[in-house]
């Protein structure tokens, strides 16, 4: 009963404007959530449709970690700012600074570049 309710709510959140971004990356730089991977999609993007359950697999196993998604048609300002080149994109931040991007649908590759991150900055 208990892992039904889990896939039921998501640990995702979706950032639908610059304000939201802001708000979720500030939150994170000062709070738990230090760590943040987010997800730039787009809605008529194949591969980044994909990658949502697995996005959202990676949110519930990595509680430590801020998982956001965003379309990049609609916070193009955001998208922009992080010289997003491509859908899926996945971005590493560490307390709101990028260290590490990975462009495409690979969930293997996403879980071993997230694991690394949250292994390499537990000790900080």
């Amino acid at each position: 009963m208990e892992d039904t309710e889990k896939l039921k709510k998501s640990k995702v959140i979706k950032i639908d404007s610059q304000k939201s971004w802001e708000h979720y990356i500030s939150h994170a730089t000062n709070q738990k959530y230090f760590q943040v991977v987010v997800h730039f999609s787009a809605f008529w993007c194949v591969p980044s449709i994909v990658m949502n359950p697995v996005f959202e697999e990676l949110a519930s196993t990595y509680q430590d970690v801020l998982f956001l998604t965003l379309d990049v048609d609609e916070v193009k300002e955001i998208a922009s700012k992080m010289e997003i080149k491509a859908m899926p994109t996945f971005l590493l931040l560490n307390g709101g600074t990028p260290v590490e991007k990975i462009v495409g649908a690979n969930p293997d590759e996403i879980r071993k570049m997230i694991d690394h991150f949250v292994q390499s900055y537990k000790s900080e």
